[in-house]
């Protein structure tokens, strides 16, 4: 949102405030936004780089709040970016070349879903790391 304020002795200042949303139906800038992550995401970068990206560029995130990991995710999903793999499109592996495992084959190995994995690691029931693709 752009204002403008004229002061009673006659002087005037103009500012730019971005206007807070509930969802991101109702943000203002969503076509530049996803050209952004678009773009990052082409840049091989991962979703938590991205939100990091988006709030030094001056992005806000719906509710006003400063951008996520999560947010990208939704967002990414949401317009069917497909998220960044390390080696291209291909599925991963179950298990890596090092003896560690994707996030499929962990769930595989442990006969849980996917989604448990990550539940796992993100409450320290497993160590992992994220692995991106090498820059072109």
């Amino acid at each position: 949102m752009w204002l403008k304020i004229i002061w009673q002795t006659g002087a005037t200042s103009e500012h730019h405030v971005q206007r807070r949303v509930q969802t991101y139906r109702d943000y203002i800038d969503i076509d530049r936004l996803r050209q952004r992550i678009v773009e990052l995401n082409a840049e091989h970068k991962m979703d938590g780089e991205i939100a990091a990206i988006l709030n030094q560029e001056g992005f806000v995130a719906a509710r006003g709040c400063a951008f996520k990991g999560e947010n990208v995710w939704l967002l990414r999903t949401r317009w069917g970016i497909p998220t960044v793999k390390i080696n291209g499109v291909d599925k991963n592996p179950m298990p890596w070349s090092d003896g560690s495992f994707s996030i499929q084959g962990a769930a595989a190995q442990l006969g849980v879903s996917p989604q448990r994995v990550f539940d796992y690691l993100a409450r320290g029931l497993l160590a992992g790391r994220a692995l991106r693709r090498p820059n072109p």
